[in-house]
């Protein structure tokens, strides 16, 4: 099932950090699912779902937010090996 979270926010916000709506609700999910990894909540695959964006890309993104993209928990290393193995 998916949810919905609606964040309340003026023009203000978007002026100050020259977005439009569109770029400011992409950013929110991004910073939420990164937070949330960085935390130890989330793996990096569930984050790049939430984040809705492929998790190479989410890997990727992690250095734009100081974040250590190598946090990988033993699931996440488990998965990516079996993704490297099926594509020897």
């Amino acid at each position: 099932m998916k949810r919905t979270l609606t964040i309340d926010y003026g023009d203000e916000v978007l002026l100050a950090l020259g977005y439009s709506p569109r770029q400011f609700r992409e950013e929110a999910k991004i910073l939420v699912a990164v937070k949330l990894y960085e935390l130890g909540r989330l793996s990096s695959g569930a984050a790049a779902k939430l984040a809705g964006i492929p998790k190479p890309l989410f890997l990727m993104k992690l250095t734009d937010y100081d974040v250590d993209a190598f946090h990988l928990t033993g699931e996440d290393l488990q998965q990516d090996l079996a993704s490297a193995r099926r594509h020897l």
